[in-house]
């Protein structure tokens, strides 16, 4: 292996110690991986489409849809029951029934303890979302009846009590409907829904011809609850945005090094018991919330490379949510390397044998994509621009790396296999990643250097080059 080919190998140092380098010596800060890949799926391989220019993107009831789904197993029939809305209200609200010492269990007037959306009803009465003892759960769901529970499953109930008549009024022309149509709470609840966009304008139609509910409407309205309570994807924006470049730059600017003490204390002893050669901090308060199947993560020390990936993205016709998640990696910087020198963003310790633990402030992009497509077309364009070769002279994007790191929850064609090796106290966690062979003696010590702490040994799916350097390869 040459030192000329690895002008930047950040990935190396912050792999798991089974992981053999023989005599290289690299310093340079150094990153490990960090994701929270989910349960297999499928390998897919998919042919992408002709690049077209990004357009601007609105969540539509399809991905809301498919949103309810992956994350909350919640798929609405055609005919949509008021019962079907107030079990998948309650689900994503994650709505709990107060204890016997706050309140007891409504007596519904034509709801008992059998039926499948009584204990729903229970939980959303006792949060105040439902407001009577008559639930009609097997009525069909009425655009209005979806609307009044929504608003108030959303959070919006005090804010629309305060709107007086004329404010009400003035909401409701918004959407065509007049003051006589609907009155009193109602009237405030429907105008709240309509100021805050828990009602898209997409919805007025459907909101102004009343009746019954349509499947959009109702997973529009499910969608646009979560996201009223944080509780959908957690981004920066969209790759097309015209502000998603600031964005980046904000982000980069006010994330620090991670300290986590108590967390650090564990894995700097794997570090000098040479059980890992490397780890990464990361804060799951960053954590993307994003589809696992249309969701690569992608990590890197130099913000200007991630600004110009995007804009590669978008110069290949690829749209996609962006999260922006603050990564601090850890690893033995030698002493025959010479003096560190700190900065604001590296910080050394030195360690008993005259070595140091460095510790350097990186950072991880999740993307998810529109399509599986996408994000198999996220490969190819990566090893073209955004690669180094030796045997190529191709332009590249700024600071390409020799091994880039990129991976996925679920399974993709000629992506190998490797494991992560995580340890997470509190909102803070540290992981490793390693070959799959050599996950369990890792997972092992940790367990003897911290046996009460939350560790997990997951596998995932990771590009080519950097499975290569796990297995000694330079490129």
């Amino acid at each position: 292996m040459h030192l000329k080919k690895i002008t930047q190998i950040t990935l190396a140092a912050l792999l798991a110690a089974p992981v053999t380098l023989g005599s290289l010596s690299l310093p340079a800060s150094a990153s490990a991986a960090s994701a929270t890949p989910a349960k297999p799926a499928t390998s897919q391989s998919v042919k992408g489409p002709v690049a077209q220019a990004p357009v601007a993107y609105t969540e539509s009831a399809a991905n809301f849809a498919q949103f309810l789904q992956a994350k909350y197993n919640i798929q609405l029939p055609q005919q949509i029951t008021k019962g079907d809305f107030i079990q998948a209200i309650a689900a994503i609200t994650e709505a709990t029934q107060a204890s016997d010492s706050e309140a007891k269990a409504p007596v519904f007037t034509d709801l008992s303890s059998g039926d499948s959306s009584y204990d729903a009803a229970v939980s959303l009465y006792n949060n105040g979302v439902l407001t009577g003892t008559e639930v009609r759960a097997k009525d069909q769901l009425s655009t209005y009846a979806a609307v009044f529970i929504a608003v108030k499953a959303a959070g919006f109930k005090e804010l629309a009590y305060t709107y007086p008549a004329e404010k009400t009024a003035k909401a409701l022309a918004k959407a065509g409907i007049s003051p006589n149509r609907v009155q009193g709470q109602a009237a405030q609840e429907l105008a709240a829904a309509i100021d805050t966009g828990l009602i898209p304008e997409s919805l007025y139609p459907a909101l102004l011809k009343g009746g019954v509910a349509s499947k959009d409407f109702a997973n529009t309205l499910l969608g646009r609850v979560l996201v009223s309570q944080g509780k959908y994807k957690h981004e920066i924006g969209r790759s097309g945005d015209a502000d998603i470049y600031s964005k980046l730059y904000a982000a980069y600017r006010t994330a620090d090094l991670i300290e986590s003490p108590e967390l650090r204390k564990i894995v700097d002893q794997a570090l000098r018991d040479d059980l890992v050669t490397g780890y990464n901090l990361k804060d799951s308060r960053f954590d993307s919330n994003f589809i696992d199947e249309l969701t690569l993560t992608y990590g890197h020390d130099n913000i200007q490379h991630a600004v110009q990936l995007v804009g590669l993205l978008r110069s290949e016709g690829i749209d996609a949510d962006v999260q922006f998640q603050p990564k601090t990696s850890a690893f033995i910087y030698l002493k025959e390397w010479g003096e560190p020198k700190e900065t604001p963003d590296y910080k050394v310790t030195q360690i008993d044998n005259g070595n140091y633990i460095a510790s350097a402030k990186e950072y991880d992009i999740q993307f998810e994509f529109n399509n599986v497509a996408d994000k198999v077309r996220f490969n190819d364009i990566v090893l073209k621009y955004a690669k180094k070769n030796s045997d190529s002279t191709s332009p590249l994007i700024l600071s390409s790396w020799w091994q880039p790191l990129y991976y996925s929850p679920t399974a993709l064609a000629n992506y190998p296999v490797i494991s992560n090796n995580k340890i997470a106290l509190g909102n803070y966690y540290a992981q490793s990643f390693s070959l799959k062979e050599n996950a369990k003696s890792i997972r092992e010590g940790f367990l003897k250097l911290a046996p009460d702490a939350d560790i997990t040994t997951y596998d995932f799916w990771v590009d080519q080059p950097f499975f290569n350097y796990l297995n000694g390869g330079s490129e």
